[in-house]
């Protein structure tokens, strides 16, 4: 494939992006401000409906802190569901292959990894969960997560456009709005589009079909719980398999591909994810799961420029976010093309296609990583642990960044505000001047909650990473030694900290080990963020507003939107670049034969 034709594609699809968020950015705006919309007379009466049921005032409205427990005490019942359900899954109907309950340790992380939006699966979906878990379990959980996520970053819009008020609206409305006018009509599309490329949506038991020759394979000794046997060394035990025939799964899949994509949730179906040709038909279909991930986030941008009256304060964000993508893909594309120095003699065309899904290509499958990690997606059509030093260190950085890059719904939102509250706050002190961003003034308070908001999840991933290095069990889980290893481990850490999902494949997650350390992570970095965010947001909500002056800083122009781009890769490098030198860089430098 030539590389004008690889440019086509990603500029065709940046394109695409950039030409539907105008509109639905406008819709959504519409949406969260009460205002009638063309989807008004069919589903509103649902959303009343749902009110009268739950016993929800639409009118009234919450203060942070209300908002932010209301919040929380949703998301714990939906924890609690999860779990249950993942442990009694035997009993359960829609289950055709019988399939056991997960071990605690196993469904514990996965429930909070679907709570979370993080979709870290240590599991493989079409071998251990059943039809039920997968609809009533999975797939109303990246509604609903994704649907929090977006509250979330409305009631900081609210609280930057709002004037000397104690309320940023209610969450079980903007919960519902998300779900029933957002979410659910584009998934809607989403998967009867999918199902016209060829994605499956069925509850037909597993096909067993015979092979034309017998296959041997290794495969891992699991205990009583599921979980995997290790040797005294603290390997995992395999045992030597040989099939005459092949089990193909079948499912209800293309629903829940499609809000897997649209929520930036990531949680596949199959074990190979997006690259299952029943979740991820066509390269038509891997364009457009592309064009899912990114859709809302870039939308969520115009919103925020609508909703607090100056649009040019959101495209900004926009090209700071266009800029920050362009750029970790050309890195990525340029590393995968150029492959690795040990097969330069053979003249490769093609670039490195190890662990890539043939079937889209080279530039299909780049796309669609640096999106799954610019955002907080975690779906995957490619092997990340196969990728080139430079090329893995791409989806790494984007992650450990925060997911700014649009960002998941929602969260990637808020967290790239976060940013530009500290860039407004440490101009001002550059011009001795008080800080203002949409007539606001960043004060103490706002600082802190911003500094949070961004650095907890690093400190998180940095913390458990140390630990996991020096754990035998953990290293052990380790399929690389040396910087591979450590990438691996931090990758994972990081993840799940920011609620990821993706993975570099290496790495065995199935311990207790990583199941108990990795649900902690995945808590502390959704939730301790969440919280900080809504508390900015009462902050903002109730200070006056302060008419722009001459010194004011602009916050809708070139210059800052290249100061803010320039704070957060400084940020980012201060923070996790003795970690990156430590695995990819310098497996990246021994690759290359420097010393």
């Amino acid at each position: 494939m030539s590389l004008p034709y690889d440019l086509l594609q990603f500029v065709g699809l940046l394109a695409v992006v950039l030409l539907l968020a105008y509109p639905l950015g406008n819709f959504m705006a519409r949406v969260y401000s009460d205002e009638p919309t063309f989807l008004a007379p069919l589903l509103a009466p649902c959303e009343n409906l749902f009110y009268r049921v739950c016993g929800v005032d639409r009118n009234d409205e919450m203060g942070w802190q209300r908002y932010a427990l209301a919040m929380l005490l949703f998301n714990l019942v939906l924890f609690l569901a999860l779990l249950g359900m993942l442990l009694a899954q035997p009993t359960l109907p829609f289950n055709p292959q019988g399939l056991p309950g997960l071990s605690w340790p196993l469904a514990l992380n996965t429930a909070v990894s679907f709570v979370t939006n993080t979709n870290w699966q240590n599991y493989s979906g079409e071998s251990s969960l059943s039809y039920f878990t997968q609809m009533v379990g999975l797939t109303v959980h990246n509604f609903v997560s994704a649907a929090s996520g977006m509250a979330i970053v409305i009631a900081l819009i609210r609280g930057f456009a709002r004037r000397t008020t104690a309320f940023i609206g209610n969450f079980w409305v903007d919960l519902t709005r998300s779900v029933l006018y957002i979410l659910l009509p584009l998934s809607l599309i989403g998967a009867v589009f999918l199902v016209s490329q060829g994605a499956i949506q069925n509850f037909s038991d597993y096909k067993t079909v015979p092979l034309t020759q017998s296959l041997s394979y290794d495969k891992a000794k699991l205990d009583e719980q599921g979980s995997p046997m290790l040797d005294q060394a603290g390997k995992p035990l395999t045992e030597k398999v040989i099939t005459k025939e092949a089990t193909i799964p079948m499912g209800p899949v293309a629903s829940q591909e499609a809000i897997k994509e649209l929520g930036t949730n990531g949680g596949g179906f199959f074990n190979a994810n997006s690259a299952h040709p029943f979740e991820n038909p066509t390269p038509f279909s891997n364009l457009m799961e592309v064009l899912f991930i990114l859709l809302i986030p870039a939308a969520l941008t115009r919103t925020f420029g609508v909703m607090v009256g100056n649009p040019r304060q959101g495209t900004m964000l926009l090209g700071v976010m266009l800029f920050l993508f362009v750029a970790a893909f050309g890195v990525l594309h340029a590393s995968e093309l150029a492959s690795t120095p040990m097969l330069h003699h053979l003249e490769l065309i093609g670039g490195n296609l190890e662990g890539k899904e043939l079937r889209f290509g080279l530039i299909g499958t780049d796309m669609f990583e640096v999106a799954t990690t610019a955002t907080s997606c975690g779906a995957v059509t490619a092997m990340h642990d196969s990728l080139t030093p430079l090329g893995g260190l791409v989806p790494l950085s984007l992650i450990l960044l925060g997911e700014i890059v649009f960002g998941g719904v929602g969260s990637g939102l808020y967290t790239m505000l976060a940013f530009a509250v500290i860039a407004v706050f440490v101009s001002g002190l550059m011009i001795g001047r008080t800080p203002e961003y949409l007539g606001k003034k960043i004060e103490v308070r706002e600082m802190w909650m911003s500094i949070v908001a961004i650095l907890v999840a690093g400190v998180v991933v940095l913390i458990l990473s140390g630990i996991a290095m020096i754990t035998p069990s953990a290293t052990a889980s380790m399929a690389n030694p040396g910087a591979h290893g450590l990438s691996e481990v931090l990758y994972a850490m990081a993840s799940m900290a920011n609620n990821n999902g993706s993975a570099f494949a290496g790495l065995t997650g199935n311990t207790n080990f990583y199941n108990l350390l990795g649900a902690l992570a995945m808590l502390i970095g959704r939730y301790v963020p969440a919280v900080a965010v809504l508390a900015m947001a009462g902050g903002l909500a109730g200070k006056k507003y302060v008419p722009p002056s001459l010194g004011t800083l602009p916050t809708d122009k070139f210059p800052f939107a290249f100061w803010l781009t320039l704070v957060i890769l400084i940020v980012g490098a201060l923070t996790f670049f003795p970690a990156l030198a430590l695995g990819p860089i310098v497996e990246h430098l021994s690759m290359t034969g420097v010393n």
